[in-house]
């Protein structure tokens, strides 16, 4: 007798996806597939696969690489007066693991990814696997629609992450905000002078002012250099012209004092708990 007349065991049994979550998946990334089958194993986890290989795993490998160079890319051509460490600062800040996951869960990306059972009865799935489905679904896009279609998925995503990024970096860093404007308005970099010090060794005082194109600015004293050079930085700036003093006391950047593209309502709120930080 044959044995091919007994039923098979199925050796697939991976769910298709179903026309709605096609339709709804390539509304989110802003681009139809032409090959479908690239979109279904992007947001196909190990777990359901008879074999990693028949995963997202390789497209999560190659969407990180590529997510990381359109980054870079942005970094590099919106903030052309920032230098490689400053760049990277931005990154580290702006995308990272956590952040993936959380762009994935408000897309909705996390809801599409296709698990195993065991994993179906979990009621909340890790991050993990949701900043891993941003990548891969990544990488289909670019093998399916090419860097165009990467960039316009990401890049209204990436912007605001990108200024908060900015944002965050800028704060309690006067001295940043003032290199910044001194290079790029005035061809020369802010030095600072120590003019005096005072107090023992372990506790000692700084009296430090910021010499510019020139001319040196209103002195002021910190607990540290670290503090005082900042202070120092704020009269200089405020001597410049570049600061609003609102009515609460706070401080507020003029979008002129960098290069860099400030975000509306950008303020230097709570500069002070950090003055005072040792060297």
């Amino acid at each position: 007798m044959g044995g091919s007349s007994g039923a098979q065991p199925e050796r697939n049994t991976v769910p298709r996806m179903n026309p709605e979550v096609k339709e709804h998946a390539e509304s989110i990334l802003k681009h139809q597939f032409n090959d479908p089958d690239l979109l279904e194993l992007a947001l196909r986890h190990a777990s359901i696969s008879e074999s990693r290989l028949d995963s997202n795993e390789r497209l999560e490998f190659l969407g990180d690489a590529i997510l990381g160079m359109i980054v870079c890319e942005r970094i590099f051509n919106r903030f052309p007066s920032y230098l490689e460490g400053e760049m990277t600062k931005i990154k580290s800040l702006a995308v990272s693991r956590k952040i993936c996951a959380k762009i994935a869960i408000e897309l909705g990306l996390h809801e599409l990814i296709v698990v195993g059972k065991g994993m179906q009865t979990q009621d909340d799935l890790p991050q993990s696997l949701a900043a891993a489905v941003l990548e891969s679904v990544i990488a289909a896009l670019y093998i399916d629609g090419g860097m165009q279609a990467v960039r316009d998925f990401l890049e209204p995503l990436l912007d605001p992450l990108l200024d908060d990024a900015v944002r965050s970096g800028h704060q309690h860093n006067f001295k940043s905000v003032l290199q910044q404007h001194a290079q790029r308005a005035l061809g020369h970099s802010p030095s600072y002078r120590i003019l005096d010090e005072k107090g023992p060794d372990h506790a000692k005082a700084f009296c430090i002012a910021v010499e510019l194109n020139g001319k040196q600015h209103e002195s002021c004293w910190g607990k540290s250099k670290k503090a005082a050079e900042q202070r120092a930085a704020l009269n200089a700036l405020r001597e410049l012209g570049l600061t609003v003093e609102r009515e609460n006391g706070q401080t507020r950047m003029k979008a002129e004092a960098s290069m860099i593209s400030i975000p509306e309502g950008f303020d230097e709120d709570g500069f002070g708990e950090d003055l005072n930080d040792n060297d």
